[in-house]
Parts: C-alpha cells; structure tokens; sequence
C-alpha cells in the first residue's frame, strides 16, 4: 500500500512495504512543494528540461532540509532508457570506468547516499533486501521495460549479492497507466515476445494501436525472478491521470518537470558522494 504524506512543504508517497524496514529511508516524491513555476510547477527537480537553474536548486535545498539528506548525498545519473546498472562499492570515490555516466539503474551497499530516479511517466522502482541491506533503484520506461532491466537488477542481487527472492521487496512507484500509454505495433512489437504479455498488452481502441501497462510488466519480471507476490507493492497512480500531483511528459505534450524517487541506506558511515555528469552544473 501506498500513502500519501508530508514533510515541510515536500509532499511524497511512501510504500508501507518499505517502510517496514526500519533501516531504510524512502520516497516517491509529487510535484507538489517547490518554487518552479509554470509548467514545472512546484517540484521540479531536474536542470534539464527548460527550468529556471536557481529555482531547481532551491527545489533540492528544500528536499535536503526536508528529509535531512545533506544535497550533494542525493546521486542522479543520465538516464538513457538503457538496462545498464551502476554498481556503487560500498566506500570510495567512483566513477564509470569508461567515463560516461549512462545509466538507468543503481544498486548499492554505501549507508547515506540517496540513489535517486527521476521521472515524468516513467516507472520508478525501488528495491531493498531485508537481510542484507542492499538497495536498487530502477527507472523503467518502455524501452528499459522492454529490455527487462527490473528482472536484470534482480538478477544482479542473486547472483553477485546471493541475494534470495524471498528476502527482496519490491516498490512500484507512480508511472503512466495502461488507462493513458497507447503506442504504434512498433513499439508493441518489443512486448509481444515477452512471457505473459496477455497481462500487459492490450489492443487499443484505435487500428493499429496497443496499450501496455508498464507496472504489470515489471511487476511481471519481478514475478518471474521469484519474489514473492506479498513482497511487491504497487501505487496504481497514474502520472497522466493525476497531473495535480505528478508530471507527466505524455501529458503535458512535452514540456513538464521532473519527479524525484529515491532510496537511502540510513547509517553513520561518512559518504563522500562526487555528483557523476552535469546535472549539477552549479553545486559539484
């Protein structure tokens, strides 16, 4: 179950799965409590999409004072829609090896970094192991989706981490609907192949049209890699339906903010967090 709450002005949902770890800090944040304006009205946390620099940067001053997270311990990386995942050891500096910071997932053992996804329609999901205290965040889009980056990140846990299924919990968070994400038979193409897509593939109404529900289908791979059903929790919000509390990049025709989601190991271990790319071009 999801729930709906507030720090200061910060206004976020939090996974009750989640929230029964109590070595953890978690949020799947709205729009609502920034200083944007316009289209990216309030809480746009990204320098990226057409937004004033110095209101984003107060954005982030207020979720760092709002949670207790100093700011350069929050880490966002370019997400490319890819299935590549950055693994974080759990002490030292890091960097890609090859110096391109193009990733779409982050899996970590360092205590007090916040490994952040960001979103507008695309599917957060957060990830932790109960016993070994490991944590994942995942940004899937339909082409992240599509190449099973969820079940790839599970995978990673097992076999690197020796993780078990039944110790991994799994937090869905809001994204675009199966209700609003109608895509071409191209682009439907990509899911068709894939075990149990009855689940998540539909015709629309239109010719040639299909509808894909991209939480299923990630629930679906997580599913597949032995989670339990219990250990999976789903917002069933819809971005493009609620956009009074998200941004939705299908939405809005293009031109919104971004969504911050994020995943935190709490802990007294010092985390020198050097901030990979440009997306922090004034607070590196």
């Amino acid at each position: 179950m999801f729930n709906l709450t507030k720090k200061h002005s910060i206004e976020y949902y939090e996974s009750s799965l989640l929230n029964g770890c109590d070595f953890l800090t978690h949020a799947f944040c709205t729009r609502i409590g920034g200083a944007s304006e316009e289209d990216y009205a309030s809480l746009n946390i990204s320098f990226k999409e057409g937004d004033m620099e110095s209101r984003v940067l107060q954005n982030w001053h207020r979720l760092s004072m709002a949670f207790a997270v100093p700011i350069d311990q929050f880490l966002t990386l370019n997400q490319v829609h890819g299935d590549d995942i950055f693994v974080i050891k759990p002490f030292g500096d890091y960097y890609p090896a090859d110096g391109t910071p193009d990733y779409d997932a982050i899996v970590t053992t360092r205590n007090n970094l916040a490994i952040c996804i960001k979103t507008a329609d695309c599917v957060p999901v957060l990830i932790a192991d109960r016993e070994k205290k490991i944590i994942a965040s995942v940004h899937a889009g339909w082409k992240s989706t599509a190449l099973e980056i969820t079940a790839k990140v599970i995978r990673l846990l097992m076999d690197k981490y020796h993780c078990s299924p039944q110790d991994i919990l799994a937090a869905i968070g809001p994204s675009i609907g199966q209700c609003c994400f109608e895509v071409d038979a191209a682009t439907a193409d990509n899911f068709l192949t894939k075990k149990n897509n009855e689940d998540f593939l539909f015709p629309g109404t239109r010719p040639n049209k299909w509808m894909v529900d991209l939480p299923e289908a990630n629930r679906s791979q997580l599913t597949g890699c032995g989670i339990p059903e219990e250990n999976i929790d789903v917002s069933g919000l819809c971005t493009s339906c609620r956009q009074d509390l998200f941004f939705s990049h299908r939405g809005s025709g293009g031109i919104t903010g971004r969504q911050v989601n994020f995943i935190m190991l709490k802990g007294e271990t010092p985390c020198r967090v050097l901030t990979v790319g440009n997306e922090y071009p004034s607070i590196q």
